[in-house]
């Protein structure tokens, strides 16, 4: 594996532990659950050839990052706010861009729409804007596939059985969500980020806050979930779904929709045959298309 810069900086009020390479305009590329900067582990070089200072942070509630106070509630709001003080932290300027995976992808489109000056382009992957993932939520088939949000509210049992064996259960959610990918290189970082109790209760908060059966889909959640990262955004987007995505899905009509919703230049595909973890599955050809995006060419 490509050996990478360490760092770590303070933004938001927590400390943030890093993977970097290369220098010029900032590139800050965030990751979600269940997954480790270590996703981006083709990309970061891409990004540094390319000419941008790549990072892809630990986020909050991933080991080494420094433990929150609160370990069992991360709110929308915190992760938007996360991307852009790490923006500011990390001497990002107006020239900056945004590259956002899963719960990554959340934050970004808030962090987007809150602080525009900040970043000048965004690539999304996975997770659509607000609008779109509110009509996906209430489905049948997006219920099975969400079933883990309710499951990761049952305090008492959730978190045994998720660490049981080496934690079999996130074996079984990268399987599920990248379907016939070989993740034996990834899932070692994963549960290293999640192994310590302590750690992984935060983790698990990204749920406990987002989908808390007492209010999820409530007036008062929509329109809090709204504020946080439910604006159009205006920079240019690429937003890249997979058809063979277990965590999410989207149909071609949806996909098409994206750049609706995104500033003027914006580009939206739905790839054949890719499942949720695309940057690790095809990482040359998605590297082509961010990168190609990025440099105006594609």
């Amino acid at each position: 594996m490509t050996e990478f810069e360490r760092g770590s900086v303070r933004a938001n009020g927590l400390g943030f532990e890093y993977l970097a390479m290369g220098d010029g305009p900032l590139a800050l590329c965030v990751h979600g659950f269940p997954d480790s900067p270590y996703s981006f582990r083709y990309l970061l070089p891409a990004l540094a050839d390319a000419g941008y200072r790549a990072v892809a942070p630990f986020c909050r509630g991933f080991a080494p990052t420094e433990l929150p106070g609160d370990r069992h509630h991360v709110h929308s709001s915190t992760m938007v706010a996360d991307q852009n003080a790490l923006h500011e932290a990390l001497g990002g300027g107006e020239d900056a861009v945004l590259i956002a995976h899963d719960w990554g992808a959340v934050g970004a489109w808030g962090a987007a729409g809150k602080a525009p000056d900040r970043w000048q382009r965004c690539i999304v992957i996975n997770i659509p804007p607000f609008a779109i993932f509110g009509e996906n939520i209430p489905t049948y088939d997006q219920i099975k596939r969400s079933f883990y949000f309710w499951y990761f509210q049952m305090l008492h049992v959730a978190a045994d059985v998720i660490a049981a064996d080496d934690f079999a259960f996130i074996d079984r959610i990268w399987g599920d969500w990248s379907p016939g990918y070989d993740a034996s290189e990834d899932l070692p970082h994963v549960k290293d980020c999640i192994r310590d109790p302590a750690y992984f209760q935060a983790a698990l908060g990204y749920y406990r806050c987002q989908f808390d059966p007492t209010r999820f889909g409530s007036p008062e959640w929509v329109a809090e979930q709204a504020d946080a990262w439910g604006a159009n955004i205006t920079q240019p987007t690429l937003y890249l779904h997979g058809t063979q995505d277990g965590c999410h899905g989207m149909s071609q009509a949806q996909v098409d929709r994206v750049p609706s919703l995104c500033g003027p230049g914006s580009r939206s595909e739905l790839i054949e045959g890719v499942g949720h973890f695309m940057m690790v599955e095809r990482p040359t050809e998605i590297n082509k298309r961010i990168i190609g995006f990025l440099d105006g060419k594609d």
